[in-house]
């Protein structure tokens, strides 16, 4: 019989960072703040999206974007220039957010006050879906060039979502992607989970998406 003890490390920080993420939830919803956490693989269209959906509703509501990135302040200077509240945070290597780093980021965005914060999460579909950032939904966007399959490959991004985003839908056709096919992949994992196939290139379906957006701000500060 050994003696030591074997402590399953993994399972210990996402169980800490459990706690924390509710602990940060409960004070967004006392503070009537909606976070939403925003993933998916670079290049999906995350930033593009993002800056029509400000466009959409920055008159309804004063909103925050926290950008995260292993390095650069791309994105931020990108979003900056859509005339809200923006920070960018520094990973340091990285692959992902948790609760502690998002919270640090909503204090330094000053976050009271704000109706609609997004965080746009490091670009990958594994790390980011393991850890809860304490948003009070989760949306991540599949663009249509890395194909339908995906849903297969990373079932835990597509498990823990509430929204899909499928954008890039007016390249369906050069990519031979059915947004059929990748439904149904995805409802296996999570039959609950909001779908709207986008282009935030053209606006198809955009609309779509920000009256969910609209619904559940409004519901949130209720």
């Amino acid at each position: 019989m050994a003696q030591y003890k074997i402590i399953e490390v993994k399972e210990n920080v996402l169980a800490d960072n459990d706690k924390e993420a509710e602990i940060l939830r409960s004070k967004l919803k006392e503070q009537k703040t909606f976070l939403i956490n925003l993933m998916s693989s670079p290049g999906s269209g995350k930033t593009t999206t993002l800056c029509k959906t400000i466009q959409a509703l920055k008159d309804e509501y004063k909103i925050g974007i926290m950008e995260a990135d292993v390095d650069s302040d791309v994105d931020a200077d990108t979003i900056s220039k859509e005339g809200v509240r923006v920070i960018q945070l520094h990973t340091g290597g990285m692959c992902h957010l948790d609760a502690a780093m998002t919270e640090q980021g909503l204090v330094n965005l000053d976050s009271k006050g704000l109706d609609l914060v997004v965080l746009e999460n490091v670009g990958n579909l594994i790390c980011p879906a393991e850890f809860d950032t304490g948003a009070a939904k989760k949306v991540m966007i599949l663009s249509v060039p890395e194909g339908d399959d995906k849903p297969l490959k990373y079932p835990l991004m597509f498990s823990v979502s509430d929204v899909l985003l499928i954008n890039k839908i007016d390249a369906a056709s050069f990519f031979n992607f059915s947004i059929e096919r990748c439904t149904e992949y995805v409802k296996r994992l999570n039959p609950n989970i909001k779908i709207f196939p986008i282009s935030a290139k053209t606006g198809e379906g955009m609309q779509e998406w920000f009256s969910w957006l609209r619904q559940e701000t409004k519901a949130w500060k209720n």
